[in-house]
């Protein structure tokens, strides 16, 4: 009897009696927490160390230099003797492709040798593999691969010459679209101390192989920025406290008159038979006109653009 007492006693003792409560905690508990964030997020996992390594490496990364767009196009200089100017003027090249059992001349020698001086890698091809490089074109057995050029930006040609301590002189050209009035530009700024040229990214001529010629290797050290937008970087030049000088015939402004040029000054050349945009036009600050006591009735762009550049850096001088 008396165990029997003390079982009913345990099983007494065991019923619940009153509780104090959880306070909901028990239900939140069974709440879902959301969704699972990425590995790169979760503190002390591998993907968020390597996330936090990298940030702390682009923190103390310089920036990279802007550029006007995209990169230009890959070109190829196609026949004997257009190879060989190419190389002897210093035009950049990746690779000189040589024809299979070509009748090595004269002028394929001196081509061999010049791009092996300057390092050029050498491929040999069959004859129709040049034929599909080139479309069918007259390679005459030897074919030039040009890189795409990098432009600049053009606000990085104003920062440079005023980090310098100098006022920018820089060339704008509008619808110009012959390569080598390009090239001669930018001699003629090389020539004259400006800091560089600025080209419309569509319908205008880029630095191809042609423009580099022209140039006699002062592509080199001359930068040449793309503007998605001519008009806009005007303004943005204007912004920066240069004058944005426009070249026309009917300029209401001589050359020899026009004091802009002593200091910082945006130069605007139009093509030789359209002259300037209109809303370039609107946008320059000032047109001026460059006398011609002869009987022609305009000046190529590169003509153009040499006779201001010449009248700036005498004046800065």
């Amino acid at each position: 009897m008396a165990g029997n007492s003390q079982r009913r006693n345990r099983r007494t003792s065991n019923k619940k009696g009153m509780q104090v409560g959880s306070g909901g905690q028990r239900r939140r508990g069974l709440e879902g927490k959301g969704p699972t964030p990425p590995a790169s997020a979760r503190k002390g996992h591998v993907k968020n160390r390597i996330a936090n390594a990298k940030a702390k490496q682009a923190a103390h990364r310089r920036p990279a230099p802007r550029r006007g767009g995209a990169k230009g196009t890959s070109e190829l200089v196609v026949g004997r003797n257009p190879v060989f100017e190419a190389l002897r003027d210093g035009v950049p090249a990746t690779t000189l492709y040589v024809q299979q059992f070509i009748d090595n001349d004269e002028r394929v020698r001196e081509a061999l040798q010049l791009a092996t001086d300057r390092g050029v890698n050498l491929m040999e091809a069959p004859r129709p593999e040049l034929d599909r490089m080139t479309n069918g074109l007259n390679h005459q057995g030897l074919v030039l691969q040009v890189p795409p050029y990098e432009y600049a930006h053009p606000e990085d040609l104003a920062a440079a010459a005023f980090d310098d301590g100098e006022d920018p002189l820089i060339v704008a050209l509008d619808g110009v679209t012959d390569p080598r009035n390009l090239g001669a530009v930018v001699r003629s700024v090389a020539a004259f101390g400006g800091h560089g040229v600025v080209v419309p990214e569509r319908r205008a001529a880029g630095m191809t192989a042609g423009a580099w010629k022209t140039s006699a290797g002062t592509a080199a050290r001359t930068p040449v920025a793309r503007a998605t937008n001519l008009t806009r970087a005007l303004e943005a030049y204007q912004k920066a406290g240069m004058t944005v000088v426009g070249l026309a015939a009917d300029g209401e402004m001589e050359l020899q008159d026009l004091e802009a040029l002593d200091g910082p000054v945006v130069i605007v050349v139009g093509s030789e038979g359209k002259g300037l945009s209109r809303l370039v036009g609107e946008t320059c600050d000032v047109r001026v006109r460059i006398p011609m006591p002869g009987a022609a009735e305009s000046l190529n762009a590169g003509v153009a653009a040499g006779v201001v550049l010449w009248e700036a850096a005498r004046r800065r001088a």
